[in-house]
């Protein structure tokens, strides 16, 4: 059942909405972390022009821990985990406050989603998510999503707002995602450097990881982490742009092509809600090697993952978790929703001639991803390296 709710995951989508993903650096001055008034003033008078214009707005903001910072004391450059949850606590308050006193001038209401990387890698908890936010915009209320930084720890969290951003994007089935920073877009090598060139159109983001590092002092993600929700937006059928958020008009500006940025065309071919959400990942929760035989053998689309296929194993996961399958080159080829856990799988795997009910205590054909649970990443995906030879448990 859910994979036909998923599926149909865009039923109830409204392809004029826009996901505005806008980076801590914009909404604090980085000096004083107090709030840039002038630039949440025009922001929000471009959301009033785009909504009149038909358009649905999301917001996914920044700038919670960097406004909270000095109400505990701390610079961005000391704060350590604890002190940066606090700072999202006092933070999240005052930046609500701005939003909700800016939006009454134009008469848009707002609401606030906290979102933690379980509500988008665990199904479920992502559809009751994405039916939230569509009741709220079915409403005409602007959501204003960002993850909820005083609960969540290195192992539970998201990391950044451009890949959370970015899934919203896939979640509500966006028309366009909206990436506002510090620069105009994304450049062939750092900014700063003599002869940089602006690239203004990328199909392929894969070409240009390498050109991306450094991130800000008050985000939590660089330009690579902007790449990576790109291409999930791609994937989604999103047109997606990455562009400076000085301006005027920040947005419509963008969307009427009207200002220098970095624009990134969806893919042509549009998959369904359920293979996106397989296949775009926030975090592993767990790999399998197969041969390379196996992996060429998955291109028809009907062959399953059986126990007997399996090489290694890696990863502590849970029944129901999407994992990555690679090659004997390590080479990701596929990700798939497993049937069992990983001391299930790790059981079955070791004694493959032993009947599977004696061994789980439960009938099961010992299919470990179905074949309707698999997604082939066939040039359209960032692929993930594969766990090191020390960090794998063979099977």
């Amino acid at each position: 059942m859910a994979e036909t709710d998923a599926s149909s995951a865009s039923d109830g989508a409204d392809r004029s909405t826009v996901v505005v993903k806008i980076g801590s650096t914009l909404i604090a001055n980085s000096d004083l972390l107090t709030p840039r008034f002038g630039f949440l003033q025009r922001l929000m008078e471009d959301i009033y022009r785009l909504r009149q214009r038909g358009h649905k707005v999301i917001l996914c903001s920044s700038g919670a821990v960097a406004l909270g910072l000095k109400m505990v004391g701390e610079t961005p450059e000391n704060a350590g985990v604890s002190d940066k949850q606090a700072a999202a606590a006092c933070g999240m308050p005052m930046l609500l406050n701005i939003y909700k006193q800016l939006g009454h001038e134009y008469g848009m209401d707002i609401a606030q989603v906290l979102l933690t990387l379980g509500d988008f890698e665990d199904h479920r908890r992502f559809l009751n998510t994405r039916n939230t936010v569509f009741r709220l915009l079915e409403a005409d209320v602007i959501p204003i999503i960002n993850e909820n930084d005083s609960i969540t720890t290195e192992e539970i969290r998201v990391g950044d707002n451009d890949r959370l951003a970015a899934k919203v994007a896939q979640m509500v089935d966006a028309k366009d995602f909206i990436i506002l920073t510090e620069v105009d877009g994304l450049y062939d090598r750092h900014p700063d450097e003599e002869g940089a060139r602006l690239i203004e159109e990328v199909e392929d983001v894969s070409e240009y990881m390498e050109a991306t590092t450094g991130k800000s002092t008050l985000g939590t993600g660089g330009m690579t982490t902007k790449l990576m929700a790109a291409n999930m937006a791609q994937e989604a059928g999103c047109s997606t742009y990455i562009a400076h958020g000085e301006a005027e008009r920040p947005l419509s500006s963008v969307i009427d092509g009207e200002r220098t940025c970095t624009h990134f065309p969806p893919h042509e071919a549009r998959t369904s809600g359920w293979e996106r959400w397989i296949a775009n990942r926030l975090q592993m929760a767990g790999s399998l090697g197969i041969s390379d035989e196996l992996a060429d053998a998955l291109q028809s689309g009907d062959r399953p993952i059986r126990r007997e296929d399996i090489r290694s194993i890696d990863g502590d996961f849970q029944r129901g978790d999407v994992l990555h399958i690679y090659d004997e080159s390590g080479t990701e080829r596929a990700r798939g929703l497993c049937d069992f856990t990983s001391e299930e799988l790790r059981v079955l795997a070791v004694n493959p001639h032993l009947d599977a009910e004696q061994l789980l205590g439960y009938r099961t054909k010992g299919e470990v991803i179905r074949a309707k649970n698999l997604v082939l990443l066939e040039g359209r995906h960032l692929l993930w390296d594969a766990p090191t030879p020390s960090e794998a448990s063979a099977a």
